[in-house]
């Protein structure tokens, strides 16, 4: 099975649209090219259109998808910090752990790796001396959607940031990061946004510029520094400042990626991943793969399922590579080998690419097809 035939149905990264990967393979300018400095500045504004956000600071920043996270803690996140985090999957786990490597005083609230954290139990593990407060948006690991409600202003009733990763949800999710007061947000290229991996896209606000301001002694991280980023990525009038050799191909498929997202709108965006996720999860159900996360908490975006009993896990999802040439994501901590995490993002949020998975699901469980295909025909049409 070669990379071309491969169909990619797991959390990520997700199929390139064909005008990305013909944008990918250009011949690049320069880096300092006035047509590819254009480039960056229309990314830019693509990008705030993504994160709903009027953001200056709104930036790809060069790295896998643990980039704009390490970004993020290094300009915002000061050694001895009190940071409330929401543990209730493998990347709040991740998230738990960078802040800790970083000297933050993590205050973990932890919930079950399925079901989404009541913000009523964050707020209430923040005080006077918590300086942010992180959570997971969308947390693939469990197919979960972390409701937002009243984060963004607790955070500035106690003078905190509001840091929130959104790598698997920023596309497909409903997420206006101004409206939900966010401070600081971070994603992936490589999921619903469709692009290449490895572009992180990061947002910062005024409040959270301004801790940035204060800050007497310069950061933590050359490469991360988002004073250097941001000199590069905007002429201010004064012209560009050369902080390192950016990625130009990534770049540029990324803006075409963007392109696509504004073109189709992104509440219409939000609209066909709810709708292909509903169908999906109704498909699948019908083979007997039950959605992890309850009516409410789901993340349109990774349909994460219970494997059923007496099935060796390993071997259908190894088959489901082999012969069907379909790759989908095993469970990962306390769910390995319980759950199977479905990719419904970008290319993948469609019927072709999910009656191709249902009918080779049903193959591999002994199950015939035919009611699974009808239902996933019936979520479309509804």
């Amino acid at each position: 099975m070669t990379a071309a035939e491969l169909l990619l149905l797991g959390a990520g990264p997700s199929p390139l649209p064909e005008s990305v990967r013909a944008r990918m393979c250009e011949p690049p300018p320069g880096p300092m090219d006035p047509a590819f400095t254009a480039v960056m500045d229309e990314t830019q504004v693509l990008l705030r259109e993504a994160f709903a956000t009027r953001g200056r600071a709104t930036l790809p920043l060069t790295g896998s998808s643990g980039a704009a996270m390490e970004a993020a803690i290094v300009n915002f996140v000061d050694p001895g910090d009190r940071v409330v985090c929401g543990v209730a999957g493998l990347l709040g786990e991740r998230l738990a752990g960078a802040m800790a490597r970083a000297g933050a005083e993590v205050i973990r609230v932890e919930g079950e790796f399925g079901r989404a954290l009541e913000p009523e139990r964050l707020v209430a593990a923040m005080d006077d001396d918590c300086s942010a407060l992180a959570v997971v948006h969308g947390e693939s690991s469990t197919g979960v959607a972390q409701p937002l409600d009243g984060l963004g202003a607790a955070c500035r009733e106690h003078d905190a940031l509001l840091l929130l990763d959104c790598a698997t949800s920023l596309g497909g999710q409903p997420l206006r990061i101004d409206e939900a007061q966010v401070d600081v947000a971070f994603a992936v290229s490589h999921a619903c946004l469709g692009a290449p991996a490895g572009l992180a896209p990061l947002t910062a606000g005024d409040r959270a510029l301004r801790k940035l301001e204060r800050r007497i002694r310069p950061g933590r991280s050359s490469y991360f520094d988002l004073v250097g980023l941001l000199a590069q990525w905007t002429d201010g009038g004064r012209g560009r400042t050369y902080h390192h050799v950016p990625p130009v191909n990534l770049v540029l498929a990324l803006h075409e990626a963007l392109r696509l997202v504004r073109e189709e709108w992104l509440p219409t965006r939000w609209e066909r991943h709810r709708r292909a996720h509903a169908a999906l999860r109704d498909a699948l159900a019908v083979l007997g793969l039950d959605r992890l996360a309850p009516d409410g908490e789901e993340l349109r975006t990774a349909l994460a399922v219970r494997v059923p009993e007496g099935i060796d896990e390993p071997s259908v999802r190894g088959r489901l590579r082999s012969v069907h040439g379909i790759e989908i994501t095993p469970g990962g901590g306390a769910l390995t080998g319980r759950v199977w995490v479905v990719g419904v993002m970008g290319e993948t949020a469609a019927p072709e690419p999910q009656e191709r998975l249902v009918t080779a699901l049903a193959a591999e469980l002994g199950r015939q097809p035919a009611d699974a295909q009808a239902a996933l025909a019936e979520g479309w049409r509804a």
